[in-house]
């Protein structure tokens, strides 16, 4: 198999390693590239059985909804992997998910508040003053 990466590992958690080095070889070797992929693609991948078109169209749709954070979550966790084929098709609970998330950010250090994830803006004084007002 190709270099392994975090599409690789997707695919070998969906049971569909054999397909890895053809994603890469046609560029899907990012998550969110992957999240593009459709019917055309999985034909150019090479993806000809039924099952595995279905199992791939559903993850990716739950790439599209959840974000590819939610891969790296679930690589993480063996728990998460154990006895389930179906990686990425239920959603942990918002809460649980909320609190995973801001215990990474804060390992780590990464705060949402700062730049570079996000630009001060500057509001002049009649702004100012209309937002105060509603």
């Amino acid at each position: 198999m190709a270099v392994s990466n975090i599409v690789c590992e997707w695919l070998r958690a969906l049971g569909l390693a054999q397909y890895a080095e053809s994603f890469l070889d046609n560029g899907y070797d990012d998550l969110e590239i992957c999240k593009q992929v459709g019917d055309p693609d999985l034909d150019a991948i090479g993806v000809e059985n039924p099952a595995h078109r279905h199992k791939l169209l559903k993850s990716i749709r739950s790439l599209r909804e959840k974000g590819a954070a939610s891969v790296y979550f679930m690589l993480n966790d063996p728990n998460s992997l154990s006895g389930s084929m179906e990686i990425l098709c239920e959603t942990p609970p918002s809460n649980e998910l909320e609190l995973v998330l801001r215990e990474q950010l804060e390992t780590d250090g990464v705060r949402l508040t700062a730049h570079p994830y996000s630009t001060p803006v500057s509001f002049c004084r009649k702004c100012i003053k209309i937002l105060l007002e509603i």
